[in-house]
């Protein structure tokens, strides 16, 4: 499975490729816009350095309602870097956005999925990209992985091309889960990256090893 980090901050995303845990990036326009107000920056600047920073996959949302500002923010977006995806919506001007860019090969992830049925439709339109938010759902006393493994069955059955990029990852459970079930792609804030390593008994028996040896030192 696929790992991307939730974060537009530089830094954050260095740190993650550092450790060789990213495989790509996942932004937002409010994270976006919470680092370039923070940094003075353009967000479209920012943008182009996490692009320099990738190789792999860099997700960027369009924040237009309408069709028509959909697909001029999309391919502004695309012309970034060859490894931009563009982000819309699951309504039906975000599909219909999606349609146009997967008939001119640009890559788009449909996000905001709550449901088997727009996944479904995502899959149809030709995504290239479906990101269920299974934290969102636990939220308010749903399944969210239920949902993931539903999406996956249909896609497997179906054999759609789409893969399953799940988002809204609040913890390690989630990504386990997520792996289990069978999704190509996860994505998790910078939070939850650190913490996937760390176990109690890990840092327990590494201090035991290192206390025995300093025994034997003295």
């Amino acid at each position: 499975m696929k790992l991307f980090i939730d974060s537009a901050d530089p830094r954050e995303i260095r740190d993650g490729l550092a450790q060789g845990l990213v495989d790509g990036v996942t932004t937002n326009p409010s994270l976006l816009s919470a680092v370039a107000g923070a940094s003075g920056r353009a967000p479209r600047d920012v943008l182009r350095e996490i692009c320099d920073l990738v190789k792999g996959p860099v997700n960027a949302e369009v924040v237009a309602n309408d069709v028509e500002g959909m697909l001029r923010e999309g391919r502004e977006l695309a012309r970034l870097a060859s490894n931009v995806v563009v982000k819309f919506p699951l309504t039906t001007e975000g599909l219909s956005a999606v349609r146009v860019f997967a008939a001119e090969g640009i890559r788009t992830n449909v996000t905001l999925c709550f449901d088997p049925v727009q996944a479904l439709l995502a899959a149809k339109a030709g995504a290239s990209y479906v990101s269920p938010f299974v934290g969102r759902l636990d939220d308010i006393a749903i399944d969210g992985m239920d949902l993931v493994r539903k999406i996956i069955a249909i896609y497997r059955t179906y054999q759609f091309k789409t893969e399953v990029l799940v988002a809204s990852v609040r913890n390690p459970n989630h990504l386990v889960d997520a792996a289990l079930a069978g999704a190509q792609v996860a994505t998790v804030p910078f939070a939850v990256l650190r913490n996937l390593i760390k176990h109690p008994l890990t840092d327990a028996g590494l201090g035991k090893f290192t206390a025995d040896w300093h025994k034997l030192q003295h």
